[in-house]
């Protein structure tokens, strides 16, 4: 359950910064420009430190390899369901979506990967630390 609320964090972040439809930080903040700055600012900078942990937690528990891993995984079971007909690449907005579900899954996985590893192997991550 856990691992679900993480993958969902992980699907609004990158959702909530572009996705298909016009309700997204970059559309708005290309169509209102100079009109809200302060708040696009602010926001942006929300949305990067959202970024940063995630991508942080990601890099540390499974590596760029691991991050490599998950992705060609997910974009097999895709080519699996485009090739089995269960699904077509026929739609641009379609296929915005599927990225963003591809690259939730990375952080998704990656922030929980720390979680399951200590649960299978009985051991903890643990950061180094200077004295």
């Amino acid at each position: 359950m856990l691992f679900l609320a993480r993958w969902v964090m992980a699907f609004l972040l990158l959702a909530l910064t572009f996705n298909p439809t016009p309700w997204n930080y970059v559309t708005w903040a290309r169509t209102d420009g100079g009109a809200q700055l302060p708040l696009i600012l602010l926001l942006g900078l929300l949305l990067l430190v959202g970024y940063i942990v995630y991508l942080r937690a990601t890099l540390r528990s499974i590596g760029a390899l691991g991050m490599m891993l998950v992705l060609a995984i997910v974009a097999a079971l895709i080519w699996v369901l485009v090739d089995y007909g269960l699904l077509s690449l026929d739609n641009p907005g379609m296929n915005t979506w599927l990225a963003i579900v591809a690259l939730s899954f990375v952080l998704g996985i990656g922030l929980s990967w720390s979680h399951v590893r200590r649960r299978l192997a009985g051991q903890a991550d643990v950061d180094d630390v200077d004295e």
